[in-house]
């Protein structure tokens, strides 16, 4: 395992190319590197900067627009494009793709219905991107206020969907062979998830890792922004690394601490530097590292 970059969570207001040489310079190994401005400077420029800084493109989000709303026609009309997508990623270096899974239905949805709408939607993707070698990873959302909260103006209410790792494997396993799961500690940790599940899944169903820590509270009472650096907290790490360690898991690993441990106020460097240190000692602890 290597620790990834994600600068939306750990060096804000850098823009890419400088998110890369950022990361170099740092000491990580990799980057969640940002699509549109990478493929704007084109195949050989960012493969150029990636060989001179000797890191990895990690991962990347899937390059669609609501590629799970409710429009089917405007979906379908995304899939060249993404075929083009995936052959660029693949050219730079890059075999993964992320996509957030909203923990409810869409408004007036029953759960089996949205389980098949999205089921065929990420067939469709994990069969456009297979040439290409890509691989899709679905994010869930853990705490309680994602799948309770209500979308304002709805005229029919959502219902809770798929917000377990048990859940999102099975709903990638239905889908296609290369459509897995991007684990974040902090959606396990909240959704209940315990070491069992992570040792139940197979390594070609991890696709990405994110990590950061929480303090012991109410479940009513999380939100997403309070997120504790690796080992500041309650979240069972060492498991968790363990349980990876133990199926075979060898991609990348971001800390994506969302909250006030990394303030707006901290320098993009300073910021980066004590999320790499933080989660390198948590790796070093388990063993992985």
């Amino acid at each position: 395992m290597f620790v990834s970059l994600p600068p939306w969570a750990v060096a804000r207001n850098v823009s890419w190319p400088e998110q890369a040489r950022l990361a170099a310079r740092v000491g990580y190994k990799g980057i969640d590197w940002a699509f549109d401005a990478a493929k704007g400077a084109g195949v050989n420029a960012t493969r150029t900067l990636l060989a001179e800084l000797g890191i990895v493109p990690t991962i990347v989000n899937l390059p669609m627009k609501a590629a799970l709303g409710p429009d089917d026609a405007a979906f379908d009309a995304q899939l060249a494009g993404l075929a083009a997508d995936a052959a660029f990623s693949a050219a730079i270096g890059c075999s993964r793709f992320q996509l957030v899974l909203g923990p409810t239905t869409l408004p007036g949805q029953t759960k089996v219905v949205r389980w098949e709408q999205l089921r065929r939607r990420l067939a469709r993707i994990g069969e456009v991107i297979a040439p290409h070698g890509m691989r899709l990873g679905v994010e869930f959302l853990g705490p309680l206020y994602f799948r309770t909260r209500q979308p304002p103006g709805a005229t029919a209410p959502t219902v809770p969907f798929v917000w377990t790792l048990r859940e999102t494997l099975a709903l990638a396993e239905a889908s296609a062979p290369n459509v897995g799961v991007t684990l974040d500690a902090w959606h396990w940790h909240h959704s209940g998830g315990s070491v069992a599940d992570i040792r139940a899944a197979t390594a070609s169903r991890i696709v990405h890792v994110h990590v950061s820590d929480a303090r012991a509270m109410p479940p009513e009472q999380v939100r997403d922004d309070m997120r504790l650096l690796p080992g500041e907290g309650v979240i069972d790490l060492i498991g968790l690394f363990g349980a990876l360690k133990a199926i075979g898991y060898r991609g990348g690993v971001a800390p994506e601490t969302i909250g006030p441990r990394i303030p707006d106020t901290m320098s993009p460097e300073e910021s980066a530097r004590i999320a790499l240190e933080a989660t390198t000692a948590v790796m070093r602890r388990a063993g992985v590292a």
